[in-house]
């Protein structure tokens, strides 16, 4: 068994490996291919760019507040598709008048509802990103919070009546370690997700003080080597938080078991 375990560890990491090397190796041919530094930088040029800022305060300050925006956002949808769950398990009627609401925010054009909460908040380049996130964030946890509340066996829900648990060991004991894993395994996707939009949203109002801000600037003074490493920087990122997420799930497997 452990050296099954290992074998297809080793696996993973070999293929993990292979695809780095296969996206190194595009990234080359598309630097030859086009031969202009404008359109495509070099991979060594990007490189000593995201050294530098690895060294810069004003790096650190941008990724921390997109970073915490970012968190904020997702705590925010968290928050209310909880709610909205909730609700939902009134009755078929709850559910009926929550669809349409999370159907219109689902199908808005990121881009365009960007322009218009910019405009709403009086330019506010801090805020308006926050609700674009919430807003794209949203309809999404919640479908994954109604799937998991969804999918809990009736039986076991009958059983718990059966036998007298109450309302407290019901949702700790057995709901909350039964949606829990579903809820986990997502998490790690959609927070780095959630960054995704949040450096879109402040590349296009220009936010100062954000990932998207400083591409945005490095953008307009044609600094493309800059606004690689910078690329490069949030995919690590969002790497990170894929990786401490799964970690995560880890800690919420054994909650699982002793629940």
């Amino acid at each position: 068994m452990l050296k099954k375990l290992f074998s297809q560890r080793a696996i993973n990491i070999i293929c993990s490996v292979a695809a780095l090397v296969i996206m190194w190796l595009i990234w080359i041919i598309a630097y030859y291919s086009v031969g202009n530094k404008l359109i495509v930088p070099s991979f060594s040029e990007t490189i000593v760019s995201f050294w530098n800022y690895l060294g810069d305060g004003a790096f650190w300050t941008a990724v921390g507040n997109s970073l915490l925006r970012t968190l904020l956002s997702f705590v925010v949808s968290f928050v209310l598709a909880a709610a909205f769950t909730v609700f939902g398990l009134l009755g078929s009627w709850s559910k009926a008048l929550i669809k349409p609401i999370t159907v219109v925010i689902r199908t808005l054009p990121t881009m365009a509802v960007i322009l218009i909460i910019f405009k709403m908040t009086n330019g506010n380049k801090t805020l308006s990103p926050v609700i674009v996130t919430v807003l794209v964030l949203f309809p999404m946890i919640y479908s994954q919070l109604t799937a998991a509340v969804e999918g809990i066996d009736d039986g076991v829900r009958q059983m718990a009546r059966v036998y007298g648990v109450s309302k407290r060991d019901r949702l700790f004991k057995i709901y909350l370690p039964l949606v829990s894993p579903a809820v986990f395994s997502q998490t790690g996707a959609n927070i780095s997700l959630g960054l995704k939009i949040m450096i879109s949203s402040e590349v296009l109002v220009n936010t100062a003080r954000g990932l998207g801000g400083m591409m945005q600037e490095n953008s307009m003074a044609a600094a493309v080597a800059n606004l690689a490493a910078l690329t490069v920087a949030a995919v690590v990122l969002g790497l990170i938080i894929d990786v401490a997420f799964s970690q995560l799930k880890r800690i919420n497997s054994k909650w699982v078991k002793n629940a």
